[in-house]
């Protein structure tokens, strides 16, 4: 069984490369579903249907243990898969999300105002306040959507993506730490340190490796049934030159591919 790792884009790399840092003897495929991206601005309709695909997608790939490194995914999609989704289509499989290992990360700061900064949808579902709050109800937590990051992100417009965070980085007041809340944004993390010098960053792809090990040495029965071949497999469902740069910079080496159904093309 491998471990499968899915995003609507960049960001999901990111974090399969803290997994791999971490963890690199495992075998991981990881599936972007860059045909649909940004998923900040659908409906939760459309993001549940989305991520639902990809589950059987991977779950067909021999994928024991899913991570979503999506929190716009994880904040819509999550629930349902794991208590209605999982159980009656493949109940060995596990699926995890990527808000809960940050947010306590970010409880652990002891902050007394935390900031989460992420897509529109993300920031409607309020799910990083809700889990906050659940570890610390006294929290004060402030919300920013950043609906323009991701798409200047993926559009390799950098110089744009570095002035929309001073922007967004501007509409907060008086926070101690910032939950980067989507998983494209570690790609900015140093603008948003520059942009709140004395403010503590959580990163996602800074703490995502230690958790996923974290969880594996604290569920047995879920590590031993993993491969471990040192086999890494990228897809994607829209590839461009762009992307293939991203994943060569992070990855070089490793070819990222186009599938459609079960047909490939190398990138």
């Amino acid at each position: 069984m491998k471990i499968g790792i899915f995003d609507s884009g960049l960001g999901g790399l990111v974090i399969t490369r803290s997994f791999i840092n971490a963890l690199p003897e495992y075998d991981y495929i990881y599936y972007g579903d860059t045909a649909h991206l940004p998923y900040g601005d659908k409906t939760s309709g459309s993001i549940l249907a989305y991520t639902l695909e990809a589950m059987r997608f991977l779950i067909s790939q021999n994928c024991g243990l899913i991570i979503i490194a999506c929190n716009t995914a994880t904040s819509i999609a999550l629930r349902y898969i794991q208590q209605r989704f999982i159980p009656a289509y493949a109940p060995d499989v596990k699926v995890l999300g990527v808000v809960i290992p940050t947010v306590e990360t970010a409880a652990a700061c002891s902050s007394s105002k935390i900031g989460v900064v992420a897509t529109a949808a993300t920031i409607r579902s309020h799910i990083f306040e809700q889990e906050l709050h659940k570890i610390s109800p006294a929290m004060n937590i402030q919300e920013v959507a950043a609906p323009l990051l991701v798409p200047a992100i993926e559009n390799n417009d950098f110089a744009r993506a570095a002035q929309l965070v001073e922007n967004y980085a501007a509409e907060f007041q008086k926070i101690d730490s910032l939950i980067l809340g989507c998983t494209h944004y570690p790609l900015l993390k140093d603008c948003f340190q520059a942009a709140l010098p004395s403010v503590n960053i959580i990163s996602q792809d800074e703490l995502m490796g230690a958790k996923l090990a974290d969880y594996l040495k604290r569920h047995v029965e879920i590590d031993i049934a993993l491969s471990r071949n040192g086999e890494y497999l990228f897809l994607v469902n829209n590839l461009n030159r762009h992307y293939q740069h991203v994943a060569a910079t992070l990855f070089p080496g490793i070819p990222v591919r186009e599938v459609t159904g079960i047909t490939e093309r190398a990138g």
